[in-house]
C-alpha cells in the first residue's frame, strides 16, 4: 500500500459521537487532533478527548459548527492541515469543501464537484441514469412550473412522491396518492423545501409501496479504485429518519448484493469519487432495486460495516486522504457474522417523541461480548436544545442474526441513561417484535406493524415503580445504615402507613407504605371510583445506585437515582421519573388544567400567537418553542382568558419556566 502523508493534524468539525469516534482513529494511527467546540459545548467529551480544542462561537450551530470561517481560522491557528467534517453540519457542503481547498488544508471527504452533484436529487438522477444505474421512473426535468409537474405525476402514475430536490431527512417530501392531492401537495412540499434548504426545485418519483430501505458501503482511493464492503439494512424508519440499522440485511442473497455492489460502484465512478460514501436504494419485494441517493459522507451506522468485515473505515478514511490506495480489493472483502445498531435518543416516545433537555445525572454504557457503545456523553453533561438529540449509538455484533439481536435487547437493557428522558424502551420492543425477528420489516413496518407499541402510548404510572419509589423515599428517611448493608434482618418496623404524595408525568400519586423487616406493602388510593392497588415485594440488598428486591416470587433489580424531590427509576429497558410532592405547600403551576402554561424543555421562543386580554380555548396552540431543530406548539389546558404572557419571540427559556398564564372560565369574579 503505498502512502504519500500530506498532513499530520487533524481538526475534527464536529461534535458528539461522530468527532469523540473519528479523534480515537486519528489518534491511533498517529495524527494530533483538535477539536472545535460551542459555548455550550465547553466541556463535553469531544473536546476532553482530543489533544487540543478551539472555542468558535456561542450555542447556535450557525454561531459555531456551521461557521465556516471559524472552523477554517481554528484549523489556522492549530496548524491542523487536514479537517475530517463527520457528518451532518458541513459534511455534506462543497462551499467547505472548496474553502478547505483554497487554504491548503486536506478535505478528508470527496471532490467538492461530487458532493454538488449528489446534493442534488435531480442532478444526481440525471446522472445516474447515464451512468446505467437503477433508477425509479419519474421526472427530473428543469421546467418546475406547477402545470408540467401536474402533467409528469399523471403520465408516471399514482400512487406517486414528491420530492425536494436539495432534501433529506424526509423534508419537502409528500406522497400523494390519487390527482385531486398533487396541487395541494406541491405546494406544500415546495414551501416546506424552500424553508429547509433554499430551494425549492423538486423531482417527482413512481412511489414504491412498502419497499425495503438498502444502502451500500462504497469507498474510493486517488488512485481510481472503488470498492463496495456489503450492505446495510435501513428499513425501520420514523418519519423517513432510520431507527435501526443492520448487517447484512437478512433479505438480500449473494446474488442481488453484487448486482447492487457493481451499481454502486458505477455510481461512485461516474462522479470521480474519493474516499467513504454510500450509494441507497429501494428494494421491492421482487428484489427490483432503485437509486435513491449518494451519501458523500461517512454514515452514522458505519459501525455495522466494520464489525462484518473487520475494517476500521474512518482509518481509511485518513490513509486515503493521505494518498494512499485502498487497503483491499474486492476479493479481499469478506462479510462475516452480523452487527444491529440502535440510535439512542434524547426524545419522548409517548410524547409523539418530542427532544427532552436536561442534565445527564448518571451515563453507564453496557460492556460485553459483542458490544459496542458509541457515545458523545457523560455525567454530569446537560443536552441543550441547540443539537440533534441523539445521544450515543448501541450496536451489537454476533455470529448470527439472533445472537446479535440478543446481544443488543441487553446492551440496551443494560445501558443506564438518568437524568433525561430517552427511546431504550421504544427501541428494545421494536427488535423483540416478532415481524424484526423474523427479518421482514419494511419500511412501513413502524406505521403498520407498531404503531400501537405500548413504548409509543401514553399509560398509568407503572404499579411496581410505584412501589419502589416509595421504598426509597422511605428507606432514604428511616434508614441510618450504610447502603451497602444487606437489608435482611432490619429491626425497625412500621406499625402504621407511612403517606407519600408523588408525581409521575401528570399523574399525581397517593401511596401509603407499611414496612416490617425487609417486607413492604405499598398500596395505591386509585380515588373513590376505582380500588386501591396494592403491591408486596421484599427488599434484599441496596447500594448507593441500586436496588435488588423479590417481586412476585421472581429476584429483581433496578438502577436508581436520588436528587432532591425527584427519583429516577430504570427496570428493564424502562425509565420512570418521580417527583417527591409530600412535603410540597402549594398545587404544582403545571398540574393540568391550572392556566399555566409552562415550557416543555429548553429552547427558543419563535412565535407568540395570543395577546394579553385574549379569549382562547382549550387546546388552541398559544407559543411556538423552537428545540432540536423542531417546533413545539404548546397549548392552553384551559377555556379562559389570557391574563399575562412573560416571552416574546426570540426569548430563550429554560424547561419549565412560566411563560403564559391564563384565567379559567369562571373565576374571572373571584
Amino acid at each position: 500500500m503505498s502512502l504519500k502523508c500530506t498532513f499530520s493534524k487533524v481538526l475534527i468539525a464536529n461534535r458528539g459521537e461522530i468527532a469523540v469516534r473519528v479523534i480515537r482513529t486519528a489518534k491511533s494511527l498517529g495524527f494530533k487532533t483538535v477539536a472545535v467546540y460551542s459555548e455550550a459545548d465547553e466541556n463535553a467529551p469531544h473536546v476532553i478527548a482530543a489533544d487540543e480544542a478551539v472555542c468558535i462561537g456561542g450555542a447556535a450551530v450557525g454561531d459555531s459548527y456551521l461557521a465556516i470561517h471559524k472552523i477554517i481560522d481554528a484549523a489556522k491557528l492549530t496548524g491542523a492541515d487536514a479537517i475530517h467534517p463527520g457528518y451532518g453540519f458541513l459534511s455534506e457542503n462543497a462551499d467547505f469543501a472548496h474553502v478547505c481547498e483554497k487554504a491548503s488544508i486536506e478535505f478528508i471527504g470527496p471532490p467538492a464537484e461530487a458532493i454538488t452533484l449528489m446534493g442534488s436529487k435531480r442532478l444526481s438522477k440525471i446522472a445516474m441514469i447515464k451512468a446505467e444505474v437503477p433508477c425509479i421512473p419519474g421526472y427530473e426535468g428543469e421546467a418546475q412550473d406547477e402545470a408540467t409537474l401536474i402533467d409528469e405525476a399523471k403520465r408516471i402514475g399514482f400512487p406517486i412522491m414528491i420530492k425536494a430536490s436539495a432534501g433529506g431527512g424526509g423534508r419537502g417530501m409528500r406522497l400523494v396518492h390519487q390527482a385531486s392531492e398533487l396541487s395541494e401537495q406541491i405546494k406544500t412540499a415546495r414551501s416546506e423545501a424552500e424553508n429547509a434548504f433554499g430551494s425549492g426545485e423538486l423531482i417527482l418519483e413512481k412511489a414504491v409501496i412498502q419497499p425495503r430501505h438498502i444502502e451500500i458501503q462504497v469507498f474510493a482511493d486517488k488512485h481510481g479504485n472503488v470498492v463496495y464492503l456489503g450492505e446495510r439494512d435501513c428499513s425501520i424508519q420514523r418519519r423517513h429518519q432510520k431507527v435501526v440499522e443492520e448487517a447484512p440485511s437478512p433479505f438480500v442473497d449473494d446474488e442481488l448484493r453484487a448486482r447492487m455492489g457493481k451499481a454502486a460502484c458505477q455510481a461512485a465512478k461516474s462522479c470521480n469519487y474519493v474516499g467513504a460514501g454510500t450509494v441507497e436504494f429501494l428494494v421491492d419485494a421482487d428484489k427490483n432495486f432503485y437509486f435513491l441517493e449518494m451519501n458523500t459522507r461517512l454514515q452514522v451506522e458505519h459501525p455495522v460495516t466494520e464489525l462484518v468485515t473487520g475494517t476500521d473505515l474512518v482509518a481509511w478514511q485518513l490513509n486515503v486522504a493521505s494518498g494512499a490506495e485502498l487497503p483491499l480489493t474486492q476479493e479481499q472483502i469478506t462479510i462475516s457474522g452480523h452487527a444491529i445498531e440502535v440510535r439512542l435518543y434524547a426524545e419522548d416516545p409517548r410524547q409523539n417523541f418530542m427532544p427532552q433537555t436536561g442534565p445527564i445525572k448518571r451515563w453507564e454504557p453496557a460492556q460485553g461480548d459483542g458490544i459496542r457503545i458509541d457515545s458523545g456523553i457523560s455525567t454530569g453533561q446537560t443536552i441543550t436544545p441547540h443539537y440533534d438529540p441523539m445521544l450515543a449509538k448501541v450496536i451489537a455484533y454476533g455470529s448470527n442474526r439472533e445472537e446479535a439481536r440478543r446481544r443488543l435487547v441487553r446492551a440496551i437493557e443494560d445501558s443506564t441513561l438518568l437524568g433525561v428522558t430517552v427511546n431504550s424502551e421504544f427501541l428494545s420492543n421494536i427488535i423483540q417484535h416478532d415481524r424484526f425477528i423474523e427479518g421482514e420489516a419494511t419500511t412501513a413496518f413502524i406505521e403498520e406493524d407498531f404503531g400501537q407499541d405500548a413504548s409509543m402510548t401514553v399509560n398509568p404510572p407503572d404499579n411496581l415503580a410505584t412501589a419502589l419509589t416509595g421504598i426509597l423515599l422511605y428507606n432514604r428517611r428511616h434508614v441510618d445504615a450504610g447502603y451497602s448493608q444487606v437489608l435482611n434482618g432490619w429491626q425497625n418496623s412500621n406499625p402504621t402507613p407511612w403517606p407519600y404524595e408523588l408525581r409521575c408525568g401528570e399523574s399525581v400519586l397517593e401511596i401509603a407504605l407499611e414496612q416490617a423487616g425487609n417486607n413492604f406493602v405499598v398500596t395505591e388510593d386509585k380515588g373513590p371510583d376505582q380500588p386501591p392497588v396494592t403491591v408486596e415485594l421484599s427488599v434484599i440488598q441496596q447500594t448507593e445506585d441500586q436496588l435488588v428486591f423479590i417481586y412476585n416470587g421472581v429476584r429483581q433489580r433496578c438502577n436508581y437515582l436520588t436528587g432532591g424531590d425527584d427519583i429516577y427509576l430504570k427496570i428493564g429497558s424502562g425509565y420512570h421519573h418521580y417527583t417527591d410532592l409530600t412535603h410540597e405547600e402549594a398545587v404544582s403551576e403545571d398540574a393540568a388544567g391550572s392556566g399555566k402554561i409552562i415550557a416543555s424543555m429548553d429552547g427558543a421562543i419563535i412565535d407568540v400567537l395570543a395577546e394579553i386580554g385574549d379569549r382562547v380555548v382549550k387546546g388552541q396552540s398559544l407559543v411556538v418553542l423552537e428545540a432540536m431543530k423542531m417546533e413545539h406548539p404548546l397549548k392552553s389546558d384551559v377555556c379562559g382568558t389570557v391574563e399575562s404572557i412573560q416571552v416574546q419571540a426570540g426569548s430563550q427559556v429554560k424547561i419549565r419556566q412560566l411563560l403564559v398564564t391564563i384565567t379559567p372560565d369562571g373565576e374571572q369574579d373571584h
